[in-house]
């Protein structure tokens, strides 16, 4: 199993516009190969820490998904959002190989 983190700060009094942004997400991602899970994490302490976590089966499902077209249209909408505040926000990038259950 292999899991990714996507973590960016907004600002607090955006963290609802943001979370549901991806509560109506494309879901394309649902449909790629190896996709297990997807998951939209809040600090409770840090209302504007928001955590995108993503599961696969394995790191090369996860890396076809990255190379995907489907990925770069998802993530070119990004850019094109109105607010370009959360449109130029970069996320750090953690990526997990799960070795054990």
């Amino acid at each position: 199993m292999y899991i990714v983190h996507s973590t960016f700060d907004v600002p607090a009094e955006k963290a609802e516009e943001v979370i549901n942004i991806y509560r109506n997400r494309s879901r394309l991602v649902d449909g790629a190969e190896g996709f297990q899970d997807f998951l939209l994490l809040q600090n409770e302490k840090r209302t504007g820490e928001i955590t995108v976590q993503l599961t696969f089966d394995t790191k090369e499902h996860y890396l076809e998904w990255v190379r995907s077209q489907q990925f770069k249209d998802i993530h070119d909408m990004e850019k094109k959002y109105p607010d370009q505040e959360l449109a130029a926000i970069i996320p750090a990038v953690k990526q997990y190989k799960v070795v054990a259950t």
